[in-house]
């Protein structure tokens, strides 16, 4: 009799084998009943074959419950053209991060990033901060649109086109750059939509839109006038908004003002690193890309190669992030056992990572957190 899920595994570069031995630890002890199916993802592949996401590893995400996701290595596209093997240089290829990809082939339109200060965490900002930021994951400035050098028909077509555009008609294609910022109203509204409904689910009392529309004036009107009309399907749940720059002041100075935040793709980026340094820095910060048919999972660190097989950074953020994989599966007793246990050794502070000021390695804290199940 087979198991009763099909995970697919896929560690990726640097540290990101490192934390993803660690979480196996811990779901092992766990006790959950998956079939995990190494998933070939990363940097080398991308070195060797031109493609960091080969179609093996598409297909299989076509096959699977959800995945584990480690961490990736990016770089420059000039760059990473340099590391091709010498037989697939110059051929036109480009690089385009392999988790971004992932993210628009299978739609997961939602990131969703929970961020908890748990008690006696040496690193936490403030106790008891217990915010989640919803970030659109498909659209913005992350949709991949962008043109260097510029081609003279785009350069013509903005000219004629957009006004502001005057103050740069003069250069040449070669001497500037465009990155397109898309956002459309159906994801705007299901990424709100996704924020309001969890804040309904789980008796949040508010709900905070991130945008910059007072200057991103089409894309960012765009996403809070969104936000203003799926606020009317929630009259139970307070709506207010406040611009990038703004709220990373404001969640610093007053962190307990929020509860949810939404923002499109770049601003939801920014603002959950910054709330995941206020409650313990990135070796605490878990995500999922959640679609309708996969979820994909993943810490929000990247992949430390400075730190590659020193098996020395925390785990804590892969293995809630494996907390939330087994809440979305509906395994919510074995995720809440995890959380109990890792904010259990986080409490006694008697294992503790560089990063907590322990000397602690990787594994160690894995079979910790194991120890408590």
């Amino acid at each position: 009799m087979g198991s009763k899920y099909k995970i697919a595994w896929l560690p990726g570069d640097g540290v990101g084998v490192e934390v993803m031995e660690a979480a196996r630890i811990v779901l092992d002890r766990v006790g959950l009943d998956a079939e995990y199916v190494h998933g070939d993802i990363g940097w080398e592949f991308w070195c060797s074959e031109g493609d960091a996401f080969p179609q093996r590893t598409i297909d299989l995400l076509n096959n699977v419950d959800a995945a584990m996701f480690g961490a990736i290595t990016s770089k420059p596209v000039k760059e990473a053209e340099k590391e091709l093997v010498p037989e697939l240089q110059g051929k036109g290829m480009v690089y385009r991060s392999p988790i971004v990809r992932m993210r628009q082939l299978f739609d997961l339109y939602t990131c969703l990033r929970p961020c908890k200060a748990y008690p006696n965490n040496p690193l936490n900002h403030k106790e008891g901060l217990d915010l989640v930021i919803f970030r659109e994951n498909t659209e913005d400035l992350y949709a991949g649109v962008e043109f260097n050098p510029v081609p003279q028909k785009m350069h013509e077509t903005l000219v004629e086109l957009a006004p502001a555009f005057k103050a740069f008609e003069h250069l040449q294609g070669d001497e500037y750059a465009v990155s397109c910022k898309i956002n459309t109203k159906k994801g705007s509204e299901r990424i709100i939509r996704e924020a309001f409904e969890f804040a309904r689910k789980f008796d949040r009392k508010k709900v905070t839109v991130v945008h910059k529309a007072n200057v991103v004036r089409a894309t960012d009107g765009l996403f809070l006038e969104t936000a203003r009309e799926v606020a009317k399907d929630y009259p139970e749940i307070y709506m207010d908004d406040a611009n990038i720059d703004a709220i990373t002041m404001w969640l610093l100075k007053n962190p307990f003002n929020y509860d949810v935040l939404v923002a499109p793709n770049l601003y939801g980026d920014v603002v959950s690193d910054l709330c995941a340094q206020m409650v313990g820095g990135l070796g605490f910060g878990c995500s999922g890309n959640i679609g309708e048919k996969l979820a994909v999972f993943e810490p929000t660190h990247g992949s430390a190669p400075k730190y590659s097989g020193m098996y020395k950074v925390n785990p804590i953020a892969t293995i809630l992030t494996a907390k939330m994989m087994l809440d979305w599966l509906g395994e919510a007793e074995a995720a809440q056992r995890i959380e109990d246990a890792v904010a259990a050794v986080i409490a006694e502070g008697m294992v503790q990572t560089y990063d907590m000021g322990g000397s602690a390695t990787t594994l160690e804290m894995a079979e910790a957190i194991a120890g408590k199940l």
